[in-house]
């Protein structure tokens, strides 16, 4: 094989490599943001009960944080 062909053939093999990695045709997730969500309720850090429905819905806007490994030993 002459230098172009070799040069032609690993530039294909390394489109073919990479291509996988580009995300080029992945689904795109819906995004949560913005999106009303059902009545639910969670714990306080005040040892209380929060109601999302009756004490904060169209009054303020909610931000949820989850920490897996807060006040752990981890």
């Amino acid at each position: 094989m002459n230098r172009k062909t070799v040069t032609w053939v690993i530039l294909t093999l390394l489109v073919l490599v990479l291509l996988p990695l580009t995300g080029i045709g992945a689904e795109k997730k819906p995004t949560i943001v913005g999106r009303e969500v059902l009545n639910f309720t969670l714990p306080s850090t005040q040892d209380r009960i929060i109601n999302y429905a009756d004490e904060y819905y169209g009054k303020h806007p909610l931000v949820i944080t989850f920490f897996p490994a807060a006040y752990t030993p981890v």
